[in-house]
């Protein structure tokens, strides 16, 4: 699907594109999502474009992301793809080229969609195609911002649980904090690769000048949330710590409940297999008061080492 964003009366203008023929030369910003082979054809021949294969854009290497060769400015960025519960990175391609961008992408990500939403309703100027692609950094990473206090929150209701006295469920617990570490850390990539864009393009002379504000406005913004990613991770950890303490303990009580038992226990047991034993010889066998010796013995020897714990406070 590509959609073209159309300068007209100095305003940009969406388009859906069905047809080669609706590829103008007015158009600034075209967004393939999820393209078809058809639509790359028609935008090499309107615009003698060549743009890589959805398949090329999820090279690792610096020099196959962030790159000029003559088809245009090469950049490639994760972006976030806030599905609830388990986000994940999905690349997105730009190319700048003849003052038009491209930006490909395999899914209909939100921040897209927003974005997109802010340009046909402002009633500012349009901008150009380096505008509209700084802009998109800038506006996921503000959406990263709110994604990040959302986690704090998030964080802030589990560190309530994890302290709380009658808090039980640690197993769930410990699934909860997991997937907040999760989606941190995939939130922390996604603001390093934006990172590692905007610094290439701050180095290689790409930017505009007049651009060049917003760009280590953004640039600053990044950092102050990678410190902030950073706060959380250290968060969750001391959590996940206290979780996992707490287990401990529980169980320890667990234990010493039995060993209590077994001790206390133990005496009465040992009276009991004495006099259980089936001697012909056992001259209290013959007392008349033997048996009732038999059980207060049993009773005295359980009740000492309870009453023994309890005075030295291991109960």
């Amino acid at each position: 699907m590509i959609t073209a964003w159309i300068l007209h009366k100095g305003h940009l203008q969406p388009q859906r594109i069905n047809t080669a023929e609706q590829l103008v030369p007015d158009a600034v910003w075209l967004d393939l999502e999820k393209p078809e082979p058809e639509e790359f054809r028609w935008i090499k021949e309107a615009y003698q474009q060549t743009l890589p294969g959805i398949e090329e854009l999820n090279e690792i290497e610096a020099s196959s992301r962030f790159f000029r060769d003559d088809a245009g400015l090469h950049v490639r960025v994760y972006f976030l793809h806030e599905i609830p519960e388990r986000p994940s990175n999905v690349t997105v391609g730009f190319v700048l080229n003849n003052g038009r961008l491209f930006t490909l992408r395999d899914e209909a990500l939100i921040t897209f969609h927003l974005y997109q939403q802010k340009l046909e309703t402002q009633r500012e100027p349009a901008i150009d195609a380096f505008g509209i692609m700084l802009g998109l950094f800038e506006f996921k990473v503000d959406r990263v911002a709110d994604l990040l206090e959302q986690l704090h929150i998030e964080l802030e209701k589990l560190n309530a649980r994890v302290f709380h006295i009658g808090e039980r469920d640690f197993e769930d617990l410990l699934t909860l904090l997991a997937v907040t570490q999760d989606r941190n850390d995939k939130t922390r990539l996604s603001l390093m690769d934006k990172q590692r864009a905007l610094s290439f393009l701050m180095r290689g002379g790409a930017c505009p000048e007049e651009y060049l504000p917003l760009l280590h406005e953004t640039l600053g913004d990044i950092r102050s949330l990678n410190e902030y990613s950073t706060f959380l991770f250290e968060k969750v950890q001391f959590l996940m710590d206290a979780t996992t303490g707490r287990i401990s303990i529980e169980q320890n009580k667990i234990i010493k409940i039995f060993s209590i038992a077994a001790v206390v226990f133990l005496p009465p047991t040992l009276i009991a297999s004495i006099y259980g034993m089936n001697f012909h010889f056992m001259p209290e066998m013959s007392w008349p008061f033997g048996y009732p010796l038999a059980i207060i013995l049993m009773v005295a020897a359980g009740i000492a080492p309870y009453w023994y714990f309890k005075r030295k406070g291991w109960l």
